[in-house]
């Protein structure tokens, strides 16, 4: 038996949760880091309209992570399902699809939103006040499109072939380059929101260049070759299917930043400013809870296969625990501290009286929504796609949309403000009832054998 197989069957199961999830858990707040930078940088020019432009442009980054999710997610599983096959080849083919792929979608966003920033700008919900800082941030990020999705899709891919770490140092360049870099051009150079999306920008480039190297002198199996596009149209239509649910997904999150920023414009560009920091701010709740339920789903799934129902329920349980334990404390320390939170953004009276509340608003469901994410995952581990990817639309998409019209048009600014949370509790019910159900049909092969034994001595008689 090899380490990985005496971690998933035979370490006690505390052991066995910190060591899968404590990795998983830093790449996410990695991601969540390089989410914030942009943010945290802007708002140290004290003006809130270059806030209020970063959050509205923001739902365009967040598509470009729904192309990669689509590409990445569903390419790395095909590929790990392809090299468990011994089908060498076709694996560089998927690989080389989503290479491609990932650089054509790019170069056809940047084509697409170039030529219609100041119509798209408007569906975004700017303002005259806001309007110019948010073209010059989605200028940048137009043009960069394509190292974007590049890098991001194969953050994901690579993971098809074992190769975590290489995926999170990949993730840290450009993290800890778009990070030395935002200051220096928002700041130093007074560049504002262009400077935040050129620091981006080349964070994501230095990602690329990664990814190149990697791929070049590390990588067994993968590989970005055009000759290895040759045959690769049987590997499309899997990738694309089962990197849907990913893809659409994120892409319901982008529809649902446009909605609520244009439910919170006609308050001002404060709140949209205010409400753009808080998103940041409550990632890292999201995240890490995020992180619990990724680094343990390889260890569900082992337990499922080989139906350890027993096993499976303790590391759920215990992952449980945790969750709620880290998403009380930080709820706990978002909500006493919320005005002193929002206040590390950016010191502006209006925007901060404004985040205060918000951020209060939005983390009252923070202890319980690791529940959430780790139903989703328990029954992917357990083989049940379609209620996952039901929960998974339903917190920011089938949920949060209609409850956002609903409690906006009953209770006016603060109904805006709840609707996070009552979408998070409504899905953590359907969630914890989906999950029930899928538990109750696990059942461990000696209680099936049993069953079928009692069975078929009824029979008999």
């Amino acid at each position: 038996m090899n380490q990985n197989e005496a971690v998933f069957q035979d370490a006690p199961v505390r052991t066995a949760v910190i060591r899968m999830a404590v990795p998983t858990v830093i790449s996410s707040l990695v991601l969540v880091v390089y989410n914030m930078a942009d943010t945290f940088f802007v708002g140290q020019t004290h003006d809130a309209m270059q806030v209020a432009a970063v959050s509205l442009t923001n739902p365009v980054f967040v598509m470009y992570m729904a192309i990669a999710n689509l590409l990445g997610i569903g390419g790395s599983a095909v590929i790990s399902i392809l090299l468990g096959q011994k089908m060498a080849r076709e694996a560089k083919a998927a690989s080389a699809f989503c290479c491609y792929a990932s650089l054509a979608l790019g170069v056809l966003s940047a084509l697409i939103i170039l030529p219609a920033m100041d119509p798209l700008l408007t569906i975004l919900g700017s303002t005259e006040n806001t309007i110019q800082p948010a073209r010059d941030y989605l200028f940048y990020i137009a043009l960069g499109a394509p190292f974007i999705l590049f890098a991001n899709t194969f953050g994901h891919v690579v993971r098809g072939e074992g190769a975590a770490q290489a995926s999170m140092v990949g993730g840290m360049i450009g993290t800890v380059v778009n990070i030395v870099l935002d200051p220096i051009f928002i700041l130093t150079l007074d560049m504002g929101t262009a400077g935040a999306a050129i620091a981006t920008v080349l964070g994501n480039v230095c990602g690329c260049l990664y990814y190149l190297w990697y791929f070049a002198r590390r990588s067994p199996l993968l590989s970005i070759h055009p000759r290895d596009l040759h045959g690769g149209r049987r590997q499309m239509g899997k990738v694309l299917s089962i990197g849907l649910p990913a893809g659409a997904n994120s892409a319901l999150m982008s529809i649902a930043t446009v909605l609520l920023n244009n439910a919170l414009v006609q308050y001002g560009d404060d709140p949209v400013a205010a409400m753009g920091i808080v998103t940041k701010a409550y990632m890292l709740i999201a995240f890490i809870h995020m992180g619990i339920a990724n680094g343990i789903q390889p260890l569900l799934g082992y337990c499922f296969g080989a139906g350890l129902r027993q096993r499976f329920l303790s590391i759920l349980k215990f992952s449980g625990v945790l969750t709620v334990v880290c998403g009380a404390v930080l709820s706990a320390v978002y909500i006493v501290f919320s005005r002193q939170v929002v206040a590390l953004f950016i010191d502006d009276a209006e925007v901060i009286a404004y985040g205060g509340p918000m951020l209060i608003a939005t983390s009252i469901a923070g202890p319980i929504l690791g529940i959430l994410f780790l139903s989703i995952n328990s029954m992917q581990a357990m083989n049940r796609p379609l209620p996952a990817t039901l929960l998974s639309v339903c917190r920011q998409g089938l949920i949060f949309i209609p409850s956002l019209y609903l409690l906006g048009a009953a209770f006016g600014l603060d109904g805006i403000n709840f609707t996070q949370a009552v979408a998070d509790y409504l899905s953590i019910l359907i969630a914890v009832w989906l999950l029930l159900r899928s538990l109750k049909a696990f059942r461990a092969p000696e209680a099936e054998k049993v069953s079928a034994d009692s069975a078929a001595h009824a029979a008999k008689l």
